[in-house]
């Protein structure tokens, strides 16, 4: 039972009571128990809000911190008069264990740990006294530990000179040992009272300087994996009973706390105290916010934090789930207890970290799953306790020991953690009024013993020395105390203007369905018919009667027009779509032409041009997949791109092409994404053996069309390769950077140096591949004791059949990849071997991405555009001749139509800003084949339906860009575009025109055939006339010519 409180605390009690009755406490009564509202409620989408991530300043004197605990950082564990701890007993008696020994020696190196809060720039340091050191035999009542005291004096002291908040937490799991064995630990209601003892020892000495006391650090994990699992110190293994009674007294211990300090310190300190309690987070699989899947979320949160911030900070007892779920086995408090204990938090201290997440995952049932969203933790505790002010004493993660300085991830988890909280402040209105990366150097991480790192500052534990080395985490985390959040990026500010008239918006497709036959069989039936002749209402063949068939034409192929159409609704000028290699030349070689099947693109192409619709047509689109990457079976079979009798015969399949098709073609791209094909291979040999034959089968296409049909034809030739930025995954480090440049050159420069050289090589090295990937493979074989590089050279003819063939240059462009250089320590035994680039992707946890994994991330096409312009000049124009994004949605696209504006936003500035010379931009693409993904329409299965960044898409091309005033341009080519009103009327009434054509020429007719008539009838009565005339002459008959007389 709790320990009777004093006749003034009753008095306290009695006078709570009375406001309480007076008052109706309000806030409570209106504000408590809401947590459930938090699933209830959609979430808010990133698209429309712009929440994904949040540019923005924390308020002003925004608590920033680091922190530590005294039994992983101080080390000194028997010197000084300090007695051992349940954790100093346990790692050195158990036989997994490992002992705490070395750590970072906070204790005499306490003035190094200040210089490195120095160094963050931070105004807060949370830290933990060590009670086995005050006080050996873990009593209070006697005298303390002088040592420690001076100690701990001397910290705080320094601290406040330094103008760094101490934020003290009077108990971090390291209970003294004697007390475990004396009395079992905090199963026993005495360590209570010793704890209230030790609780008051330290108001006392040190009060006077501490404006923040915690009482204790996460008691969820001591109460749980301390007498419950024995994972941690004691290592006791009794289950749910005694992680109950154990998590029951810790709850009165810290009220206990409290009470003495609101009694009897607070009237003259005038701090503030609290009690740091761990979390995770949990939501409904899927988004299915269904009535039982928010049950169980709630219950899972109640299950850790509310456990004991119910009692605390709510109405003063366990959670109804609790009482259900454990029965009898949980301990009850008295409605006096509940009143004592109810309340007993200035403020709301929040532990967020992987140990909970862990443990989390044990507790979630089916249809709710565990993750780091610290922002919804925020707005959880908001609704569920009433809005109080919140102190995020602990978040971060862990690196594995091998990483070092380097701890990259960290970064990116740290900015995901602190942006979040951010958008707790700013957008939910959470009161948090600081946060504590944890922790300050790095320590003996409990259970995991020394495998893993949390420090800013890493420490070698082989080195005497133990020096505080800033990881780059550390540098990350300066910049953000510094800047006091995130500030507004330069680069999201928009420009207003148009691109020229002459500009290409297209719509990029990958290889054409063909789909031969034609909607009528009377193009292939020879048979005539006879209907219904016994009554049956049936058509019956008339035996040995054929009849002559037509040919189909292209207007017969009602699968072209309805593809076509599509186009109008999105205002595109250009069409990007690529012919079948395998589909054209089964055999590949001329041995077998496949005629229909150029027929079949000759229509497409002239339908086309019907519609004003320029073609950018592509020869070979690699599948990427088995059985034969896109190429006809007999060459696969010879060894594809490994075989250079494959370059050959991609030289003729593209003559015959030139020659079937290249009238209505203004522009070829010879192969699409060459870097992306060459990973299809496995061995760094043959990757870079079907590159270099890749480059020589382009380079004879784009030579042949230069030799026999450019003078003629005057199309333009290509290729297109995969361009996505490559973003230094740690901005802090020389080497990230370096690993960036040379993936750029593996995926870009080794298809375009050879084909364009650069501005910065001699004349001697150009036309070759990059001097930078030559050397890092010359050097890699090297270390690997291989006897040379896997690069093939290339001769002086090929060289000069490589140079200069392109007339413009293809990207496509989807999103950007956070780069790193590859380490083998990150290697898994089961890992493949090692890319040639050496480098690894990641992507940062807080730019939003597609369903696929794509992210959003504008900027990097703005860098993507203006690395190839600086590096091959300005000459050449430049097209983004695919670029998008998947989106899951059916119809509207919210994502795409965010990806629409910015990246066009972006690829806007490089135009106008940058001076890149850019010509187009093509949209991928026009239709789903199935479910919705990358497509500007649904499938034909959903009815063709446009999008609703169809309509976006016309509108930025109606009006050419971003105008001010968003009018629509107006260029003399756009009239050229646009048909008539009469010729659209027509084009829709052909029927009706051709109808009313017969009847105008049969009138016509009719009317001649009439007029013939009279006027021969009229012809043949004079005639008849003129000859009785004649015959009378010849017959002699008088004729008297003479006037008539009267008689």
């Amino acid at each position: 039972m709790l320990n009777h409180p004093s006749p003034s605390s009753c008095r306290w009690l009695l006078l709570s009571l009375l406001l309480l009755v007076a008052c109706g406490w309000n806030k409570a009564a209106s504000s408590l128990g809401d947590g459930r509202k938090i699933w209830q409620q959609p979430k808010p989408d990133p698209i429309l809000s712009g929440q994904s991530f949040l540019h923005d300043n924390f308020p002003s004197g925004f608590l920033w911190g680091s922190g530590t605990s005294a039994f992983q950082t101080e080390g000194a564990w028997d010197q000084e008069g300090k007695g051992p701890s349940i954790w100093d007993h346990f790692t050195h008696s158990s036989v997994t264990a490992v002992p705490g020994d070395a750590v970072s020696d906070s204790y005499t190196r306490w003035e190094e740990d200040v210089e490195a809060l120095e160094y963050l720039g931070v105004r807060s340091y949370s830290f933990s006294l060590s009670w086995p050191r005050l006080f050996p035999d873990g009593d209070a009542r006697g005298q303390p530990n002088t040592a420690a005291v001076e100690h701990y004096s001397r910290l705080i002291e320094r601290l406040l000179d330094k103008r760094i908040e101490p934020v003290v937490t009077l108990y971090h799991w390291d209970l003294p040992q004697v007390l475990q064995e004396r009395y079992g630990g905090w199963k026993n209601d005495t360590v209570v009272g010793l704890f209230e003892n030790y609780a008051a020892f330290c108001f006392h000495t040190f009060g006077s300087r501490v404006r923040y006391w915690l009482t204790m650090h996460n008691p969820y994990l001591v109460a749980v994996q301390g007498y419950g699992t024995g994972v941690h110190a004691p290592g006791e293994t009794g289950g749910p009973a005694s992680s109950l009674i154990v998590a029951h007294n810790l709850i009165r211990a810290h009220a206990k706390a409290w009470h003495t300090y609101n009694t009897h310190f607070r009237p003259a300190q005038k701090g503030k105290v609290s009690i740091v309690l761990g979390s995770h987070w949990v939501e409904p699989q899927r988004g299915q916010a269904t009535a039982n899947n928010v049950e169980l979320c709630q219950q899972s949160m109640e299950a850790v934090l509310g456990w004991f911030a119910n009692p605390i900070l709510g109405d003063g007892d366990y959670p109804a789930s609790l009482k259900i779920k454990h029965g009898a086995l949980l301990p009850i408090f008295s409605p006096e207890e509940k009143l004592w204990v109810q309340e007993t938090a200035d403020f709301f201290a929040l532990s967020f970290g992987p140990n909970n997440l862990r443990l989390g995952r044990g507790l979630v049932q089916y249809g709710v799953t565990v993750t780091p969203d610290l922002r919804r933790v925020l707005d959880w505790i908001k609704l569920e306790y009433g809005d109080p002010r919140v102190l995020v004493v602990e978040a971060g993660w862990f690196s594995e020991a091998s990483v070092g300085t380097e701890d990259t991830v960290a970064i990116y988890l740290m900015k995901r953690f602190i942006n979040q909280v951010l958008q707790a402040v700013k957008f939910d209105g959470v009161q948090v009024f600081g946060y504590s990366a944890w922790s300050l150097v790095d320590g003996f991480e409990w259970n995991n013993g020394f495998t893993v790192r949390r420090g800013l500052f890493y420490i070698d534990f082989s080195q005497p020395n133990r020096t505080r080395t800033p990881k780059t985490s550390a540098q990350y985390y300066r910049h953000v105390v510094a800047d006091n959040g995130f500030p507004s990026d330069k680069r999201d500010k928009e420009i207003r203007g148009r691109f020229p008239c002459d500009f290409h918006w297209g719509v990029a497709d990958s290889t054409l369905q063909v789909h031969f036959h034609p909607f009528s069989p009377q193009f292939t039936d020879t048979h005539l018919y006879s209907w219904n002749l016994t009554g049956d209402r049936s058509l019956r063949p008339v035996p040995g009667v054929t009849v002559n068939t037509r040919r189909a034409q292209c207007t017969d192929y009602l699968a072209i027009r309805n593809h076509l159409r599509l186009f109008e609704p999105t205002g595109a000028s250009h069409y990007r779509f690529a012919l079948n290699w395998s589909l054209i030349l089964p055999q590949g070689d001329l041995s077998n032409v496949n005629t229909e099947a150029l027929r079949y693109y000759r229509c497409v192409l002239t339908e086309l041009k019907k519609l004003d619709v320029k073609a950018a047509v592509i020869l070979y689109y690699p599948t990427h997949r088995a059985p034969n990457l896109g190429l006809p079976g007999p060459l696969h079979a010879s060894g594809g791109w490994l075989n250079h009798s494959t370059v050959e015969a991609f030289q003729k399949y593209a003559a015959l092409c030139y020659q079937q098709l290249g009238s209505w073609v203004p522009y070829w791209i010879t192969i699409n994404e060459p870097n992306r094909l060459v990973d299809v291979y496995s061995s760094a040999i043959e990757k870079h053996q079907a590159a270099h034959n890749l480059l020589l089968a382009h380079a004879k296409a784009w030579r042949l069309y230069e030799r026999e049909h450019s003078s003629q034809q005057r199309a333009l030739v290509s290729l297109a390769l995969h361009a996505d930025w490559a973003e230094p995954a740690n901005p802090f480090l020389d080497s990230h950077t370096a690993a960036a440049q040379r993936f750029l050159l593996f995926e870009l420069g080794r298809f375009l140096d050879p084909l364009l050289g650069t501005r910065y090589e001699e004349k001697h090295s150009k036309w070759d591949y990059p001097q930078e990937m030559k050397a890092y493979l010359e050097e890699r074989a090297g270390v690997m004791g291989l006897r040379g590089s896997p690069l093939p050279n290339f001769t002086d003819t090929e060289r000069e059949e490589l140079r200069g063939a392109l007339n413009f240059i293809a990207l496509n462009h989807f999103t950007t990849r956070l780069v790193s250089p590859y380490h083998p320590t990150q290697a898994s035994p089961q890992q493949k071997q090692p890319p040639d680039h050496g480098c690894l992707t990641l992507s940062d946890p807080t730019w939003h991405s597609s369903s696929q994994g794509l992210a959003l991330v504008p900027w990097g096409l703005r860098k993507t555009l203006n690395w190839v312009s600086q590096r091959y000049g300005r000459a050449l124009p430049i097209i983004v001749s695919a670029s998008g994004i998947d989106d899951q949605a059916p119809v509207e696209d919210k994502l795409r139509q965010l990806f629409l504006k910015s990246y066009l936003q972006e690829a806007f500035k490089a135009r106008q800003l940058d001076g890149v010379n850019l010509q187009g931009f093509y949209m991928w693409k026009l239709q789903d084949r199935h479910v919705p993904q990358f497509g500007l329409f649904t499938s034909t299965h959903h009815r063709s339906k446009a999008k609703a960044s169809v309509a976006l898409y016309k509108e930025i091309i109606s009006r050419g860009g971003f105008p001010e005033d968003n009018t629509t341009q107006a260029c003399r080519s756009n009239e050229l575009h646009e048909p008539c009103s009469a010729c659209v009327w027509m084009f829709k009434n052909k029927a009706l025109l051709v109808f009313g054509g017969c009847l105008f020429i049969t009138a016509v007719m009719l009317a001649a055939l009439i007029i013939f008539v009279i006027v021969t009838k009229r012809n043949q009565t004079r005639g008849r006339r003129r000859g009785v005339t004649r015959r009378r002459r010849r017959e002699r008959v008088p004729v008297c010519t003479c006037p008539r007389v009267k008689c």
